[in-house]
């Protein structure tokens, strides 16, 4: 197994990067090795510093970065030297079998779509996102930014494909889907999410429950919470700010630790050919470390040959 990392990726790089790395492959198997991508003369030089041996270590030579502020369409093809873009190519080539980075999120996006191309069948691809239960684990949000605009026929893939994901990576057996809205009566809602509803109804490959509202987002009501990018984007920066709402009144409480971002490590993009994780801009070593472990998470369950069969 060949797990890519980005360690040029995020604000705190390679720093941040390399320390997260050196975590996770005390963690990884012997038969699993994290590649490095980067200026591998300085990610060497940070692990001996750091008093890792850079031997459990594979590196791809790609020394320009793609900055956070930079159009995403034209760095990856302007810059194919960057560890963005060499991540895609060695990812597309089956040299690599994923690619996390915590870098530019548009420019992960647009190597996954264009490079590794999404699964026959799927007409979006959709990036997910853990929300804490109340009682105990997470529950799946998506869409949370990939289509700020979405038509009724992607929500439902995405309920398939967050279902699958809730189901074999997270062990979920038969995941409750709800779609999320601002009444639970099916004629509730916006033109979306009123199109959106026959077809989650009729939908025999889900276990649909009905419309959530917000408040329902961290119960039992289901584990699969739809909707497009745009709603998606916004409760799950709001949620974000819980965590740090409570840090700043120092409160301390089990359930809003679980909304540190660092406990998961980064955001799946489901519906592309290979798994593509995109880490938080911020992220830290723990977000890092946790990052590379879903990696690892998602070769393991043979998710993406699940998205295949389901959309065969």
């Amino acid at each position: 197994m060949k797990i890519g990392l980005d360690v040029l990726g995020g604000d705190y790089a390679p720093e941040s990067t390399i320390t997260g790395a050196i975590e996770a492959q005390k963690i990884l198997q012997d038969d699993q090795r994290l590649v490095l991508f980067g200026d591998e003369n300085d990610t060497v030089e940070r692990l001996k510093q750091a008093g890792a041996n850079p031997d459990n270590f594979d590196f791809i030579h790609a020394p320009d970065v793609i900055g956070m502020h930079e159009h995403p369409t034209k760095a990856i093809s302007q810059k194919p030297n960057s560890s963005i873009a060499k991540g895609f190519e060695l990812l597309k080539d089956r040299k690599i079998d994923s690619f996390s980075s915590a870098g530019n999120t548009g420019a992960m996006l647009v190597g996954s779509m264009f490079s590794v191309k999404t699964i026959p069948g799927v007409l979006r691809p959709a990036i997910a996102t853990n929300v804490p239960k109340i009682k105990s684990g997470y529950g799946i949000l998506l869409d949370v930014g990939a289509n700020a605009d979405c038509k009724p026929e992607m929500l439902n893939q995405f309920a398939l494909l967050g279902s699958l994901y809730a189901q074999h990576v997270y062990g979920l057996d038969n995941p409750k889907v709800g779609l999320l809205n601002i009444g639970e009566e099916e004629e509730k809602g916006n033109n979306l999410t009123i199109s959106t509803y026959p077809l989650l109804k009729e939908n025999s490959n889900i276990n649909f429950i009905g419309n959530a509202e917000g408040r329902d987002l961290f119960t039992d009501l289901a584990d699969v919470y739809v909707c497009d990018g745009f709603t998606g984007n916004v409760v799950l920066k709001l949620a974000e700010s819980f965590y740090v709402v409570t840090l700043k009144k120092g409160m301390k409480d089990d359930f809003f630790d679980r909304f540190n971002y660092e406990r998961y490590g980064g955001s799946p993009i489901l519906g592309v050919n290979a798994p593509v994780i995109i880490g938080h801009g911020i992220s830290t070593p723990e977000a890092i470390k946790n990052m590379v472990l879903l990696s690892r998470d998602m070769i393991e369950s043979n998710f993406i040959d699940k998205i295949k069969s389901a959309f065969n």
